[in-house]
């Protein structure tokens, strides 16, 4: 690591090349958007919570995902840099925020890496499953077990396995794209057109075997708490929210991309309207294969082919499957490496996570690095603690870009990207309060306060490991942000401009 005062190492002192158009971008953002919330977590939320009506849950989700996309246009419209929200905040609100802000990145990116090193997972053994190889659960069942309780929630324990498939899973995407950009952008583009065929064709094939009793009821009955009712949609809706989040890593590739001021917009809201129609019409047929009190699984999607009762279709669907979420396995690391990139650069992350190999222009050591914590969350965690850490995450996350969209208009009014949020806005006491970033900030803590109550009442049913792991994670970050990365960075703040840490 190269201490301040001393010449950067030639490595990060390489440059990310401009080199992606509105059309990598597009691709970028439907890998990494269509993942976990279509192959793992649409069984979850219709089993837990939503029912049928699990469809009604992912048009909320993508209405309060739209208007934040919007934010993110303009943010990336204005500031056409690595590190997406991070950057946003960090220029807006300045330091400390910022960092808070690039930590629940962190803890997002990470944790949805994890998500989907679990699917990829369930997805395999489904389909080794098939020709008649069979996994033990030592190696692919996670340390801590989840079980669903009425009025309670989720009630955990401690097995005697560890999930070594899917934190294999996590480290291959990280392999992958540590080899260079130039061999995962080829790799993922395949990857997407594979999962968007599949994708098509189960909705496609299961159209003709739906059984339309297994809608009915469309949204059941609430059973107490969350479980189900238009309680349910609306915790199903908080905890598929994050399901979007792909959309964001488009406008962490700001700095590497051709026409920022273009492409990025289209990118991000392009990606949201093709994944959005896909969500919904796969939820659609899903539910309408398999009793939706039955897919609180892994691999729902798989367990719904196989009831189709086409095998050689099941297999190539799974297969589909895998590669989808192979996809978004890269597309996610990708994201996370361009954050932990710009929080290096600015002093608050090690200066490993700025290293760009000269020949490949990666960020291996990043890239490998993330893969590994995200690979020890896949094997120790089950996906019902994964989720609402995410989405809690997001739903922060998502307010604090809409609001450092208010703040900028307000400080640099005459300032204009090529994109503007529609709809206009209100100036109050010198401060610019738009029409769609309000929005933004009241749907995101609409979609935050479900997940905080069942937290709430897990809590006072003596559930306390979800608080906890999120307790001890703001706390290490506020350990690294005071002893290491606040010093750091006013260390390079006042060292010379090549020295700042920044790639050129």
């Amino acid at each position: 690591m190269t201490q301040p005062g001393n010449p950067p190492d030639s490595q990060s002192a390489a440059s990310l090349r401009p080199s992606l158009g509105w059309a990598g971008l597009l691709v970028l953002g439907v890998a990494n958007i269509l993942g976990a919330g279509v192959f793992v977590m649409t069984g979850t939320a219709a089993a837990s919570f939503a029912g049928p009506a699990v469809t009604i849950s992912f048009l909320l989700a993508g209405f309060a995902c739209l208007l934040v996309g919007l934010c993110y246009a303009e943010l990336a419209s204005r500031l056409p840099e690595s590190g997406s929200s991070y950057t946003y905040t960090r220029r807006t609100f300045g330091a400390l925020p910022g960092w808070a802000l690039g930590w629940l990145l962190f803890l997002e990116y990470n944790i949805a890496a994890s998500m989907l090193g679990l699917g990829f997972g369930g997805y395999l053994l489904s389909l080794l499953g098939d020709f008649g190889i069979h996994v033990p659960a030592s190696v692919s069942t996670s340390l801590v077990t989840a079980k669903l309780v009425d009025g309670v929630g989720f009630q955990f324990g401690i097995g005697n396995s560890v999930n070594l498939v899917a934190a294999a899973a996590c480290l291959g995407a990280g392999i992958i794209l540590a080899l260079g950009i130039s061999k995962s952008a080829l790799v993922n583009s395949v990857l997407v057109v594979i999962k968007v065929l599949v994708l098509v064709g189960f909705v496609l094939a299961g159209a003709h075997a739906v059984d339309p009793t297994n809608w009915q009821p469309y949204i059941p009955a609430n059973e107490g708490g969350f479980t189900y009712g238009w309680e349910g949609i609306a915790r199903a809706a908080s905890l598929l929210f994050f399901a979007f989040l792909g959309f964001e890593t488009v406008s962490t590739a700001a700095a590497e991309t051709r026409n920022p001021h273009r492409d990025v917009p289209v990118g991000i809201l392009g990606s949201l309207a093709i994944c959005a129609l896909l969500y919904v019409a796969v939820a659609t047929v899903l539910t309408g294969l398999v009793p939706f009190r039955e897919l609180g699984v892994a691999d729902p999607i798989a367990l719904a082919v196989d009831r189709i009762g086409w095998p050689v279709i099941a297999t190539l669907i799974k297969i589909g499957a895998l590669a989808g979420l192979g996809s978004v396995l890269l597309a996610n690391a990708f994201g996370h490496s361009r954050v932990c990139y710009a929080m290096s650069n600015d002093g608050y992350l090690p200066r490993l996570f700025s290293v760009v190999h000269p020949k490949r222009n990666s960020l291996w050591k990043a890239n490998l690095m993330l893969a590994s914590l995200a690979g020890l969350g896949a094997a120790l965690l089950p996906i019902s603690v994964l989720a609402d850490m995410i989405s809690l995450g997001v739903s922060l996350t998502f307010a604090m870009v809409a609001a450092a969209l208010i703040d900028l208009r307000s400080r640099e009014p005459e300032k204009q990207g090529r994109f503007r949020v529609p709809l206009g806005g209100v100036w109050i006491n010198g401060i610019w309060f738009g029409t769609v970033p309000v929005l933004a900030i009241i749907v995101s803590f609409l979609m935050t306060l479900p997940v905080l109550l069942d937290l709430v009442n897990q809590i006072r049913h003596g559930e306390w490991l979800p608080a906890c792991l999120l307790l001890t994670y703001l706390a290490i970050g506020f350990a690294i942000y005071t002893l290491y990365g606040k010093p750091r960075a006013q260390s390079l703040q006042t060292a010379p401009a090549e020295l700042s840490g920044s790639l050129n």
